[in-house]
């Protein structure tokens, strides 16, 4: 694949769709074409007969592009659990070579690809690969997401780490208030970029709910 990112965090719920719709609104904004994909999804609830997850509507919301739900989501599991649990429990091996089919499709209808992961960066797909097997697969740039809370500190290095080690490029990494308040967020954010051998291209304050506008504005003009 050409353009595009794939976006990364360190742990489930940190904001990985607000930043990717933030990604998206930028692009977009700068006369970029955009698709969009949440390749594997857990939580999923039955809309009209159909699977769907409300991180990918998220997604294909703020996408100007016409795109089919299943080309966006093909992996839609009902249980709030670990991926491959999920899809054990229906009978469902998740196949990355089908994600990739997909992205390859979107790739030639766009000018970028914005692919959001699911949970952190180890997160198993099946009884062999990974998150990081299915980011390997696609070779796009990874934008690293920091939810910070209690903790993230240690999973945000050992990622960054992770994936510079699997020898993909670390675009860099956002700091993402996903709650709202942190003590000493300030000198968290200080130790991360001290740390962390990757630019740190934005830090999006406290949301009570995605605005587009104002997630673009906190990231960094080079993204684009």
């Amino acid at each position: 694949m050409s353009k595009g990112y794939f976006i990364t965090g360190t742990d489930t719920e940190i904001g990985k769709t607000t930043i990717a719709v933030g990604l998206i609104y930028a692009l977009q904004n700068a006369g970029h074409t955009v698709s969009v994909m949440k390749p594997i999804a857990s939580g999923c609830e039955t809309l009209d007969g159909e699977l769907r997850n409300d991180d990918a509507l998220k997604l294909m919301a703020a996408c100007s592009q016409d795109l089919a739900y299943a080309d966006v989501n093909p992996y839609a599991f009902t249980p709030p659990i670990a991926p491959h649990i999920a899809a054990e429990q229906v009978g469902v091996k998740i196949d990355i070579a089908t994600i990739i089919e997909l992205a390859n499709k979107h790739k030639t209808n766009s000018d970028y690809t914005i692919i959001e992961g699911v949970g952190g960066w180890q997160v198993p797909l099946n009884e062999k690969e990974t998150v990081e097997d299915l980011a390997k697969a696609l070779g796009l740039p990874v934008i690293l997401v920091v939810g910070l809370r209690l903790g993230c500190i240690n999973h945000a290095l050992l990622t960054a780490k992770a994936i510079q080690d699997s020898g993909l490029v670390l675009t860099g990494w956002i700091a993402n208030h996903c709650h709202k308040n942190m003590d000493n967020s300030s000198e968290v954010i200080q130790t991360l970029t001290q740390h962390i051998d990757a630019p740190h291209i934005g830090t999006v304050d406290y949301l009570n709910e995605i605005n587009p506008e104002t997630i673009q504005q906190s990231l960094n003009k080079k993204l684009l």
